[in-house]
């Protein structure tokens, strides 16, 4: 089996491609921006960190945009971070348009939100945090209820299919933290930065079959 991590200049790439290794040393893990090597892989992964629109222009430059949206279509995918966000319609972030591949909208979290003891929530939601699985999937086999894993991140996903929920964390209120729907999978946290959990959830993307 071959994985590829989709390299299109951002994001924190040898950290998945090890953190991959590591659950998986059989499995071949190359970084890559080639199209002929994306469409050979067996299963894909989209890291990602910073902004949405930057996200988007390298994937132009890069003539990665229609290979990725193809991918994320026929083959076992996992999205991390960022790679959640950019499957959707519409960002707040710079105002752009993401690869519609899920119908929804990136919103920024609000300023004014608290916490249960009336703290005041800063932005970017940063740090470790529940993740509530909302329906049984492979993905979660042999993690706990309510397993924490870090996050990195100002917006979340809203208006969107709540069908393709996968999994909810309470930041101010309940946002979604996952989704889920056929081959595709994507994450807001970082799995190749949650310790065993994460580790857990890697190996489980790597032998779930769609």
């Amino acid at each position: 089996m071959r994985i590829a991590v989709v390299d299109y200049g951002m994001g924190n790439l040898r950290s998945v491609a090890r953190a991959l290794n590591r659950v998986a040393p059989e499995v071949e893990v190359e970084v890559t921006d080639c199209p002929e090597r994306l469409r050979a892989a067996h299963r894909i992964v989209f890291p990602g960190q910073g902004a949405l629109p930057d996200c988007m222009r390298r994937l132009r430059e890069r003539h990665l945009l229609e290979v990725v949206r193809e991918l994320m279509q026929i083959r076992p995918f996992l999205g991390i971070c960022l790679g959640l966000q950019v499957l959707f319609d519409h960002s707040e972030e710079g105002d752009v348009a993401g690869l519609g591949l899920l119908a929804g909208k990136v919103r920024r979290f609000p300023e004014d939100r608290f916490g249960p003891q009336g703290e005041r929530l800063k932005v970017p939601h940063m740090g470790w945090n529940e993740v509530h699985a909302t329906r049984e999937h492979p993905l979660w086999r042999g993690l706990a209820p309510d397993s924490r894993f870090y996050f990195v991140h100002s917006y979340y996903v809203q208006e969107f299919d709540e069908a393709e929920c996968a999994a909810t964390t309470t930041y101010g209120f309940p946002f979604t933290s996952a989704v889920i729907r056929d081959n595709l999978c994507a994450v807001q946290f970082h799995p190749e930065k949650s310790a065993a959990a994460g580790l857990t959830l890697l190996s489980n993307f790597i032998h779930w079959t769609p």
